[in-house]
């Protein structure tokens, strides 16, 4: 960090009549609900996004993510909310958050071409005073040694002439519990003053904001907590395996340790991880590491362990199918749920895909159910969507549950399937006091 930099500077705020509290790059997941809550709390907003058919439909009222109905968007916008496609709306404004994807490259790296495209875009328009926060999720160093000198092209020095911030994401979608007003916000800040607008910042709309020492730790801290899921996942992903060869029910050990009411938390096995945050963050602690000379050992089995899941459910299905006399490769296979988690219509990384995919491979006959998909393809191959649950049940050779989504009722799915393999746990969940009780012979848990 330079001299520069390092100095404590305040920079006076705007006063153009036509700034806003905040324009939001990228309207995604993450960036249209934090758009959200802070109009909500009063602030003006501008939404930024290079999609015009999400600008578009935004402006007419219209939602594309889980998290917030149309009625929610409208009242955004009858609020003083607009979305644009031009860059333009950079210049105006007092603070910049970027939410932009950070997807994994083709060789496994992190791909920060859009926080590129991003720093860029806010280059070519910053003006001084303005607070810049990243938000997507980054490996340790990418506040400070990526986005600064990007946005240093502007000529204006940050810490000095801007402040610089990085704030973990922490949307959950489908969480109706918790969001962006009370998950406490993270932040670190390049230098104590841009530490301290962040938080400033924050804090008008959001109930606790934690600071951190610096980006860095702050960037550290959101793969820290991915990465934890990631590893007690796979865990219990691994134990789910020799278990059933032990005999031993999973579910019902998972259940008993987690009645201890210190030192555990329970995770659950499934078909493998999805959505952009388990499967894909920890990955780019591991390639930090790798730049340093180190393996990250625990993160490359994590990875492995959790990634050959899909390939494992293809095989417990051909072990019921073969028990009951049938062959895959002739068999008509319903999947149940092909999002990522349960009641939303998120299918980042769904490990539903590979399974389908896998099961294609072996001759499968493929047949899908999710209330929330209308239509999914495979390999670029369109799978053919059941309308009527009960009937679909009743057709299939074999039903496999891939999303707890909550139509799909414990009682229900044991009476209708033919044979039934649940990689969730929903038969050892009561639901509304619902309870199968002991495994009939045609159903199997992971």
């Amino acid at each position: 960090m330079d001299a520069a930099a390092s100095n404590s500077v305040s920079v006076p705020e705007q006063t153009s009549a036509e700034s806003v509290d905040l324009v939001v790059l990228g309207l995604g997941y993450v960036g249209l609900p934090l758009a959200a809550e802070a109009v909500s709390s009063g602030l003006s907003v501008t939404g930024l996004d290079l999609n015009r058919a999400v600008v578009e439909g935004l402006n007419q009222g219209r939602s594309h993510v889980d998290d917030l109905s149309d009625a929610d968007v409208a009242a955004m916008v009858g609020a003083g909310f607009t979305a644009t496609a031009d860059p333009a709306c950079l210049g105006r404004a007092r603070a910049i958050v970027i939410c932009v994807p950070t997807p994994l490259s083709e060789e496994g790296g992190p791909d920060l071409g859009a926080v590129r495209s991003a720093a860029r875009s806010i280059a070519s328009h910053l003006a001084p005073g303005t607070l810049v926060v990243l938000e997507s999720t980054t490996y340790p160093g990418t506040t400070e040694e990526v986005l600064r000198p990007l946005l240093e092209e502007s000529g204006l020095i940050a810490g000095a002439d801007f402040h610089l911030a990085f704030s973990p994401e922490r949307i959950d979608p489908g969480n109706a519990t918790f969001g962006v007003a009370n998950t406490p916000k993270v932040v670190g800040g390049l230098t104590e003053a841009c530490g301290q607008a962040a938080a400033d910042f924050y804090g008008r709309f959001v109930h606790t904001v934690v600071r951190t020492r610096g980006t860095r730790e702050a960037e550290m801290a959101k793969l820290l907590e991915n990465t934890y899921r990631h590893v007690n996942i796979a865990l219990v992903n691994e134990m789910a395996i020799f278990c059933q060869e032990l005999g031993v029910d999973l579910w019902d050990s998972i259940g008993a340790a987690a009645t201890k009411p210190f030192g555990f938390q329970a995770f659950h096995p499934g078909p493998g991880v999805g959505g952009h945050c388990i499967p894909i963050d920890p990955n780019y602690l591991s390639y930090k590491v790798k730049t340093l000379g180190y393996p990250f050992r625990f993160v490359e089995l994590a990875q492995e362990i959790n990634g050959r899941m899909p390939s494992y459910v293809v095989q417990r299905a051909q072990e019921l199918l073969n028990e009951a006399g049938l062959a895959l490769s002739r068999s008509k296979v319903l999947l149940l749920g092909v999002t990522y988690k349960a009641d939303i219509a998120d299918q980042r990384e769904s490990p539903a895909r590979p399974v389908a995919a896998k099961l294609a491979a072996k001759g499968a006959e493929l047949v899908y159910h999710d209330p929330h998909v209308e239509s999914w393809e495979v390999d670029g191959r369109a799978v053919e969507r059941a309308e009527d649950l009960e009937a679909a049940l009743a057709e299939a050779d074999l039903t496999i549950l891939l999303t707890a989504h909550s139509e799909y009722r414990a009682k229900r799915l044991v009476e209708c399937a033919r044979l039934l393999l649940d990689t969730r746990g929903v038969l050892r969940r009561d639901q509304d006091g619902e309870s199968v009780g002991t495994d009939p012979e045609h159903v199997s848990v992971l």
